[in-house]
């Protein structure tokens, strides 16, 4: 049995026993695939671990940097306390017709705006609205542009604030100091930008399962 298959067969387990079959989610990656969407959304268990953390974090605004199909949109919302509301971003409108349906049918659409366009130009405008500060910020965008995202994360954060950026590890070639695909340039420019920010403090964390071999930064806002 290949690692693969290991990992596949455990993340079931875990998506089995922790995060069960939710109609929601399930009706949200069906319609995403109907659609010809990339099949690229957060795993059951991440998306578990996403609702948990903004739980925890206490968070009554969030902003999250793509949409996709909103299986990621929809665990965040779950966390809103009563009056909460989470801001998404996403490139493609198609994308975004897609996640409003799909979160209208999560029944979250009063506590989400999906906001459609490049997200390096909505960012501004979030600020020049006071729309921050946001107390979770969820990364998952194009990775060329992660410091980009993490500097306006910071822009629109408070102390205290949590901000996540997924798939940091890339199959391990987040390593490679010599690559020179953009993706693991923008990776490691976050990464470098999150250690070097006297503002913040972070780590990021490995991870194996159904989507492969990847990890995702967590950094605290600490001033």
């Amino acid at each position: 049995m290949s690692s693969q298959d290991i990992w596949n067969d455990v993340d079931q387990y875990l998506t089995d026993t922790l995060a069960p079959v939710d109609t929601a989610l399930e009706a949200a990656l069906k319609a995403s695939d109907a659609a010809g969407l990339p099949q690229i959304a957060v795993s059951a268990p991440q998306g578990k671990l996403l609702q948990l953390l903004a739980t925890v974090q206490g968070a009554a605004r969030i902003l999250e940097i793509d949409t996709l199909g909103g299986y990621s949109t929809i665990c965040l919302a779950r966390a809103l306390p009563e009056g909460g509301r989470l801001i998404s971003l996403e490139y493609d409108p198609r994308h975004a017709e897609v996640a409003r349906g799909n979160i209208a049918a999560a029944g979250l659409a009063d506590r989400v705006e999906v906001r459609v366009g490049a997200a390096l130009d909505s960012l501004p405008t979030l600020q020049a609205e006071g729309a921050g500060p946001f107390d979770l910020v969820f990364i998952d965008a194009d990775k060329v542009n992660n410091p980009h995202y993490v500097r306006w994360a910071l822009e629109l954060s408070r102390p205290g604030t949590v901000i996540v950026v997924d798939n940091v590890v890339r199959d391990g070639k987040v390593a490679d100091g010599t690559s020179e695909d953009p993706a693991i340039l923008g990776t490691r420019a976050a990464l470098e930008l999150i250690a070097a920010e006297p503002r913040l403090t972070g780590t990021a964390v490995q991870t194996v399962g159904s989507k492969g071999y990847d990890g995702f930064a967590l950094a605290l806002v600490t001033s």
